[in-house]
């Protein structure tokens, strides 16, 4: 089986529309009391993990400074210490995963409840197979792409809210602690002020530049995936289904071709993967040497500690894991966009229905 492009139904690119229609109809369950509740007990969470990474950053320079100083009695204290703020972390992190994933589970069995409800009305499950010039694949889309649609979310913006406020309370100690660094430039004395921030912004650019150039079309990809993958099931059950009434001698080439259409498009999916993985992993392995690298003048110069060098590196990777959220989470994002999109497309497709049926049952009425 070679991996040329097969032939195959796909959706549109994401629509604006599919999308907003899905968070029109999946937003209700976090403005509820249940989900509302949910909500501010994540930002909550969110707020005292951050308080509690600025705490382990505090212990990581003074630990430091203790050793460097050959402080026996001060290191014991810190080791202490370190304990204290590794169980509470711990706390922290097992409550995080119970709210998220209570959030996740109770907002799908909300949305799939209702989506399931209106596919069943009427009989709406005969006739959305293939509406406004789209296959509909309902099966998949009620039971994958909602489950992605309701897990995705909560993660991203658990993330991205974690991002941000960790990326404004470390911005603050990287300022604090890099204050200005002075070079001499062919004789003139140049003072680059708060440097230690100006690179780590520079840096989070210029990574999360590079996602965005190497994956751009990951969206897409993913989008053509997920549909390769529901008419891959759809004819398998198609084909079951009919082998119950007489043999097909057609049905090995339908499925050969349908098996073709996920494995090409599982290739286009792992290049992007690769793109992405490529800058991530550079991002990872190189972050913390820079952020110590960045240091070593003023450590040389006598105006930074052992324990503010070691403090300092820890903020600068803590920056650059909140700049390069989206370094982190496009590929997760893109999974879900496309998720979103499809289920939009179904609920869209079930408005038409019900549309169409009200109109004619008005005509009917009509003497």
């Amino acid at each position: 089986m070679t991996d040329a492009p097969p032939p195959a139904a796909v959706d549109p690119p994401v629509a604006p529309d599919a999308f907003r229609r899905f968070w029109h109809t999946g937003r209700g369950y976090w403005f509820s009391l249940n989900g509302g509740s949910l909500i501010g007990l994540l930002a909550v969470i969110v707020v005292l993990q951050l308080l509690m990474q600025y705490r382990l950053n505090l212990w990581t320079r003074d630990f430091f400074n203790a050793l460097g100083a050959r402080a026996g009695g001060e290191i014991w204290n810190e080791t202490r210490m370190l304990a204290l703020l590794v169980a509470a972390s711990v706390a922290l992190a097992v409550t995080a995963v119970w709210a998220r994933m209570t959030f996740q589970r109770r907002w799908r069995n909300w949305l799939t409840g209702g989506l399931i409800g209106t596919w069943l009305a009427d009989q709406h499950y005969q006739r959305v197979g293939f509406v406004n010039g789209q296959r509909q694949n309902a099966e998949y889309r009620i039971t994958e792409d909602v489950r992605i649609a309701t897990e995705a979310p909560i993660d991203l913006c658990v993330g991205l809210l974690t991002s941000v406020l960790t990326a404004a309370t470390f911005v603050t100690v990287l300022w604090n602690l890099g204050d200005s660094l002075k070079l001499d430039i062919g004789g003139t004395k140049v003072a680059i002020p708060g440097y230690l921030v100006i690179a780590s912004m520079l840096y989070a650019g210029f990574t999360t530049l590079g996602v965005l150039v190497f994956a751009r079309n990951m969206v897409d990809v993913i989008e053509r995936k997920n549909q390769a993958e529901a008419d891959f099931k759809y004819v398998v059950a198609r084909v079951n289904t009919r082998a119950t009434l007489a043999p097909h001698p057609e049905d090995a080439g339908i499925l050969g071709e349908a098996l073709a259409a996920v494995i090409y498009q599982w290739k286009r999916l792992c290049g992007q993967y690769m793109r992405t993985t490529l800058v991530s992993n550079t991002n990872y392995l190189v972050a913390p040497i820079i952020g110590l690298i960045l240091c070593t003048p003023k450590y040389v110069a006598g105006l930074m500690s052992l324990g503010e060098v070691t403090q300092a590196a820890a903020a600068f990777v803590a920056v650059q894991g909140a700049f390069n959220w989206l370094v982190d989470n496009y590929p997760r994002a893109a999974e879900w966009l496309s998720s979103a999109h499809r289920v939009g497309t179904l609920l869209g497709s079930l408005e038409t229905l019900e549309e169409r049926e009200a109109a004619e049952a008005a005509r009917r009425r009509t003497p």
